[in-house]
């Protein structure tokens, strides 16, 4: 039996920790989180404790094009 012909294109393989590390927002926006927040964080004060657990968008067109292209299938949030 012969091979069925495809006109697809080929999946592509998102790289997971880029994946893990970014989220598209509802309006396209790509964010991050912050570093800095697994240890030496007891002489920190809790006032910049509590800033590091809110997202920053991604600054760079050239970064925001890398991310897309080493995570393909980053859609945007329900």
């Amino acid at each position: 039996m012969p091979r069925k012909e495809s006109n697809t294109k080929y999946k592509l393989k998102t790289h997971k920790a880029t994946s893990k590390r970014f989220r598209v927002t509802g309006t396209g926006i790509v964010v991050r989180t912050k570093g800095g927040k697994s240890h030496f964080r007891r002489r920190t004060p809790k006032r910049v404790k509590m800033q590091l657990d809110s997202m920053v968008p991604v600054k760079g067109r050239g970064i925001v094009k890398r991310i897309h292209r080493l995570a393909p299938y980053l859609k945007k949030a329900n």
